[in-house]
């Protein structure tokens, strides 16, 4: 038996690479899944690459609250109450100065990364198992901040102040809500990152160029940030609630 056998674990961002690792992850440890994502072909890829049985997908806009009250009831119904919450939804923007960010871009990532956030919270704290555990997708972003991203910095700030409220507000509960930051992850965002960057140099250049940043040396592999929520969803952290995870090579260290 894993560690996580007769849990419920529900991932927003489901279909995105370190949701299907976490997914992966979780369920080698037993637990069951519920999957929430926009697009319902993308969520049938993630449960092909999966490969677990009895994946709940659910198609919704975690924008929206109607869809966020609808993917909380609809676990419930189909799988029970909910021990884990991987509030993990998130998209990254553009890379552009604050002075010439796009005011629609960065309506779009707060709706995302920070009100998507919040509404998981709403509807799903109430439909969890008492001693369950919440974990939301920040990012070294939200710790250090840095430039031309001014609307993703913003956002991974600011649900480090929603995992502090609600860890006290869910407290009684023995609910523990923590948040994880990646640091640079291997993943289709990273790429766009990369790409955004060039210019007239070449990505190679680029790609050193955040490579030169984790002491490390090499990217993070989104099956170190499934660890990371692993270890955050079992009772072997039990009481571990409030805090921030760095899963990031050292970056945070340079």
């Amino acid at each position: 038996m894993g560690k996580l056998t007769g849990k419920t674990a529900l991932i927003t961002g489901g279909a995105g690479i370190i949701g299907v690792a976490t997914a992966k992850r979780l369920a080698a440890d037993g637990a069951k899944i519920a999957l929430v994502d926009r697009d319902r072909s993308q969520l049938e890829e993630a449960e092909s690459q999966i490969g677990a049985k009895g994946i709940l997908s659910i198609v919704a806009d975690v924008t929206k609250s109607a869809d966020c009250a609808r993917y909380a009831s609809d676990a419930l119904a189909a799988l029970g109450p909910i021990d884990i919450f991987f509030n993990n939804a998130g998209i990254e923007g553009v890379v552009s100065p604050v002075t010439e960010y796009p005011e629609d871009v960065f309506d779009d990532v707060y709706a995302v990364n920070v009100r998507g956030v919040f509404l998981g919270l709403k509807y799903v704290i109430p439909v969890m198992r008492e001693g369950g555990s919440i974990i939301i997708t920040s990012s070294i972003a939200g710790i250090r901040g840095g430039p031309n991203m001014s609307a993703y910095v913003m956002s991974k700030f600011a649900v480090v102040g929603l995992m502090r409220t609600a860890a006290q507000e869910c407290a009684p509960r023995r609910i523990r809500v923590n948040t994880i930051h990646p640091g640079f992850v291997e993943s289709r965002m990273m790429r766009r990152l990369e790409m955004q960057r060039i210019g007239n140099r070449t990505h190679e250049e680029i790609q050193q160029e955040f490579l030169s940043r984790i002491p490390l040396g090499r990217y993070v592999q989104p099956e170190e940030i499934a660890n990371g929520v692993a270890y955050l969803a079992s009772d072997d952290a039990r009481m571990v609630t409030g805090s921030q995870h760095l899963v990031d090579g050292g970056t945070m260290l340079v």
